[in-house]
């Protein structure tokens, strides 16, 4: 096997929404937990979940290590979710989240920890707009690394192509990233998208290099404004189609 197929080659399932397992280093990972079924959420903005999750909590297997970009919205944390990660032995989440929730170890931006054979970096996000920590709170991304794996970036609910670009930076390369798209909008900051949205999504991979772009987080949801098929059209339109990867729900699929 080549170096390069060896360093690109990620076995993930997507669960629904940003929820995603996957097998890294030796361990089962799995980010940001959602597995209720469809309903609303009340709170200063309510969110509509429309669907469920393509594999139930009880048949997902043991999860090793949960990457929690935040734990304030439950389109990333569900009720479900969050009994989950107390069957969990490590969960990485922001400062804040640690703060609120029993087990869990916060991590502030660029700071790292090893997770087995793995060394995980914490990775700054953006929910929305600059200047809008007040209203959407913290939130986290990470960069895996482990010898003979891909380096992966999980973005958590990151709006920012230029945190992007600074990620990118950091590291060597960035092999395998998983974006939350969806171009999420819930009207707190009118036009302006809490999530990726296609343009930027494309954006992004452009500051990725050669990283190959897995969209999640892009269904399921009321809030999402844009289909994956929009996504699809303009990232062929960017001539950027190959380096796209859609995980389908419910299937263990190689990317």
């Amino acid at each position: 096997m080549s170096e390069m197929i060896e360093r690109t080659a990620l076995e993930v399932l997507h669960i629904g929404g940003p929820t995603v397992r996957f097998r890294y280093g030796g361990s089962t990972w799995l980010t940001d937990p959602t597995f209720d079924e469809p309903g609303d959420y009340p709170g200063p903005i309510t969110l509509h979940k429309l669907t469920g999750p393509a594999v139930p909590v009880e048949e997902i297997g043991a999860i090793d290590v949960v990457l929690l970009s935040h734990d304030q919205h439950a389109d990333n944390l569900d009720t479900k979710g969050r009994a989950l990660l107390a069957t969990v032995d490590t969960v990485l989440s922001t400062p804040e989240a640690a703060e609120r929730l029993s087990g869990v170890r916060g991590l502030p931006a660029w700071e790292r920890v090893q997770v087995g054979a793995v060394t995980v970096t914490a990775v700054p996000a953006l929910h929305g707009p600059e200047g809008c920590e007040p209203f959407s709170g913290a939130v986290t991304g990470f960069v895996l690394e482990a010898a003979g794996e891909p380096t992966v970036y999980v973005s958590g609910d990151n709006a920012s192509v230029e945190l992007v670009g600074e990620i990118a930076g950091r590291f060597e390369r960035i092999d395998i990233a998983l974006l939350n798209v969806g171009a999420g909008n819930v009207g707190r900051f009118g036009d302006v998208d809490v999530t990726l949205n296609a343009r930027t999504a494309v954006q992004a991979a452009e500051s990725l290099g050669e990283a190959i772009i897995v969209p999640v987080h892009a269904e399921g949801w009321a809030h999402f404004t844009e289909t994956l098929d929009h996504l699809v059209r303009v990232f062929d339109y960017a001539g950027l189609a190959d380096r796209l990867r859609i995980p389908p729900a419910g299937q263990v699929v190689a990317v």
